[in-house]
């Protein structure tokens, strides 16, 4: 019996403490009646589509109301890594929604995979936070307003209130010398003072007819009340029953028939329709003005279509009864977290940067003379539209791998996880063959120095700054950055070997050398002394150091999949990852839908289409690539700024911000780990994957790339890894670490700044 009556006690105890917050004399004080009360609002004014059977068409975008009873004060559902020390080593448990994320998360702590963090599933509405669920609101809900005199809002009065107001202005005084469209030049009047300030104002449909709220939340279980002696005459039921008759207000047929209505399409209608799309498109853009392009959107899909008297426009101080429907509702214009925005799975500034892609690619093969736009303003378009499209491939990539088994995940990961990279390497390598000049060879290097580098100074440290600032101290598994370190140690000494033997053994050339007339038998004084690093010096070059590198292009891929098999198969335990499925180790965390078995997952990107995104992306980035090289020309002979620095920095980092945003991301979720292997994954990559690919398209088709870098490649790249290498002996990070990384970046960036242009550009 003890059993049985223990719900019992907890349902009625609910009951009470919903039916004693339903009070208007608490409504000031408890945010969770006014949001259950707008919840109620927005509900009811569905009552006449609910008994059509026809869905609301806001139903993906609203909050999904839980049943505000039982489940008031709970939390919704949260998975990720966490990693917690046990002794002397690191335990890694992941915890995720579905197996397909699992594998997602998983594949993150394998060597050569690479590392995403965004989700490649969708997640309930419900299990998010609720800063994210607002973010995907339809702004037709009410809630506690809080202070609306913010920074945002007022930047909304100078950037768009006052013309939008303004358009209202004049096309009201149109309908009212129209005379017919007088209705509508009044609607026009009120959305004019509306639009000017909107904040804390809301826009209502008046539903006269509709008696009380009575259907019931979507997906909800409602707790009825049992009346007794003391309350059964006070309390009200929370959900009445679908089964109690409700009378609808009949459709109105009439608002076609009206000339008026004619008159304001054809007038009123389009002019504000121009005003609200430039409003919406230039809000998105904006990104995190996005509730200023839902507002806009809503208005003129929804509200410039309804009868004139059906729009009042009030000031909200309480929320309005069932009698009303909630049309438009706003109270901020600006939302920080509008970056964590996604439609179909893909980032929102990845998807507002898709039309500069195509943008770019128009205009840089039509416009061939530049006699529109100039060649700078077309590399700087072209290279900027290399970061959505790496974020495509990334995110192919990721979606691939966590939806296949382990070989066609690392299959696809050695293929298409250094395309960014090569697609520039080598057009520019051919449009350097084709002019007959090595300065691009210089520029390709110089970006390949870059890239290593900011993935093994720039990427941790950043990384290390932002996380620490959070997290006081953060530690990570000192085995498997040993490994990484490791890998890097063998990469860097293979590349450079060529190098250092052609200083040993290579042959001193000077530009000229003198001597002062008055002492002929004094020291000569020689300008611009270099070894020779072209290969001219041929018994030299083509009987050693061309031999040297070809073997070095077969050693290092070896010694990338050895790796592989070490950190994977043989020796996988020192990641010590544990996969959890979220209910063993979080005290009250509801299960998530389709998390067993995988059943019921819904994937944002399925194997064909990532493999088809990845195709078209990898297409789209080869012709930009091939803008890149060929309006870079203009710049390198006109910019006073070294070769080299350009190479090292724009040509080798822009491609890989969607990396660093990873690192940062992980690092802000105490998973430092992650951050550390986002670089050295890609520093490795770019030792043992690119480089040989280099040198085996040279041999097949000879571009005249030799592998011979120059001192300050040489000594920046060596230094680098030893500074790292230094950093990560502890196992700890902290944001004095991590400056110390960008500061050792900085100053490398500053000899590449005033260092002198390569000899061949």
């Amino acid at each position: 019996m003890s059993h049985i009556k223990a719900p019992i006690v907890d349902t009625e105890r609910r009951r009470r403490r919903s039916t004693a917050e339903s009070s208007d004399a608490q409504w000031d004080h408890d945010p969770r009646v006014y949001r259950r009360t707008s919840q109620c609002d927005r509900l009811c004014v569905d009552i006449g589509s609910h008994v059509a059977e026809t869905p609301s068409p806001d139903v993906s975008h609203q909050y999904t109301p839980k049943c505000l009873s039982a489940h008031k004060g709970s939390t919704p559902c949260h998975y990720g890594e966490e990693v917690w020390q046990d002794g002397s080593s690191l335990r890694t448990t992941i915890r995720a929604e579905n197996e397909v994320e699992a594998n997602k998360l998983a594949n993150n702590y394998r060597f050569g995979f690479r590392k995403w963090k965004s989700h490649v599933t969708e997640r309930p509405i419900e299990d998010r936070s609720d800063i994210v669920r607002e973010l995907y609101s339809e702004l037709n809900f009410v809630r506690p307003q809080g202070s609306l005199i913010t920074c945002g809002n007022m930047a909304y009065l100078i950037l768009f209130g006052w013309w939008i107001s303004l358009a209202y202005l004049l096309v009201s005084v149109l309908m009212f010398l129209t005379i017919i469209g007088v209705p509508y030049g009044k609607l026009c009047w009120k959305l004019s003072c509306y639009f000017l300030w909107p904040f804390g104002k809301s826009i209502l449909k008046p539903r006269s007819l509709v008696r009380r709220c009575c259907v019931k939340f979507p997906h909800c279980e409602a707790i009825p009340e049992e009346s007794d002696s003391k309350e059964g005459k006070e309390s009200t039921p929370l959900l009445m029953p679908p089964s109690i008759p409700i009378e609808v207000p009949p459709q109105r047929t009439r608002y076609w028939c009206r000339v008026s209505t004619y008159v304001w399409l054809l007038l009123g209608y389009p002019l504000l329709g121009l005003i609200h799309g430039l409003a919406c498109f230039l809000s998105w853009i904006l990104v995190f003005t996005i509730p200023v392009a839902k507002m806009n959107a809503r208005t003129l899909a929804i509200i410039l279509l309804m009868p004139p008297e059906d729009v009042h426009i009030h000031r909200l101080k309480k929320p309005q009864g069932c009698e009303s429907q909630v049309l438009l509702c706003c109270y901020h214009a600006f939302n920080w977290y509008y970056y964590k925005y996604t439609l179909d799975g893909i980032n929102v500034f990845a998807v507002n940067l898709l039309p500069l892609v195509i943008t770019t690619l128009v205009v840089g093969y039509v416009d061939t003379e530049n006699q529109f736009v100039s060649s700078e303003a077309k590399f700087a378009a072209a290279v900027s539209s290399i970061i959505p499209l790496s974020y495509y491939i990334g995110m192919g990539i990721a979606s691939i791998s966590a939806q296949s088994n382990f070989a066609v995940g690392a299959v696809v990961n050695a293929t298409f996880g250094s395309i960014t990279e090569m697609t520039f390497y080598i057009t520019a390598l051919l449009r350097g063959h084709k002019a007959g000049t090595k300065c691009y060879e210089e520029i390709v290097k110089a970006a390949l120095t870059g890239t290593l580098l900011g993935c093994i100074l720039f990427i941790p440290g950043i990384s290390m700054i932002i996380g620490g600032f959070k997290h006081r101290e953060q530690r990570f598994n000192s085995r498997s950055a040993g490994v990484s370190s490791a890998l890097l140690f063998i990469s860097v000494g293979g590349v450079f070997a060529p190098t250092l033997f052609s200083k040993a053994y290579g042959s001193l050339v000077c530009a000229g050398c003198s001597s002062s007339p008055a002492n002929t038998s004094g020291p000569f004084a020689c300008m611009d002394c270099h070894y020779d690093m072209s290969g001219s010096y041929e018994p030299l070059y083509l009987r050693h150091i061309e031999p040297l590198v070809y073997t070095i292009s077969v050693l290092l891929p070896s010694a990338y999949l050895i790796g592989l098999i070490f950190t994977l198969k043989t020796h996988s335990h020192i990641y010590d990852i544990q996969v959890s499925d979220g209910h063993d180790h979080h005290q009250g965390q509801c299960p998530p839908e389709g998390a067993s078995g995988g059943h019921g997952t819904v994937v944002h990107w399925s194997r064909l289409r990532a493999l088809s995104v990845l195709i078209m992306a990898t297409l789209l980035m080869a012709a930009c690539a091939d803008l890149t090289t060929e309006h870079i020309k203009p710049i390198l002979d006109h910019s006073a700024i070294s070769q080299y620095f350009i190479g090292v920095t724009v040509l080798a980092m822009v491609p890989e911000i969607p990396e660093i945003f990873n690192g940062i991301q992980f690092a802000l979720q105490n998973n430092i780990s992650l951050s550390l292997e986002v670089g050295n994954c890609i520093a490795v990559q770019v030792c043992m994957i690119q480089i040989p690919l280099l040198i085996l398209f040279n041999t097949f088709y000879d571009v005249g790339f030799v592998l011979l870098f120059s001192d300050l490649h040489l000594w920046a790249s060596i230094f680098s890894v030893i500074v790292v290498n230094y950093i990560f002996m502890d196992g700890k990070s902290d944001y004095f670490q991590g400056t110390a990384l960008v500061v050792v970046y900085l100053i490398l960036l500053a000899l590449y700044f005033f260092a002198p242009s390569p000899r061949a550009c």
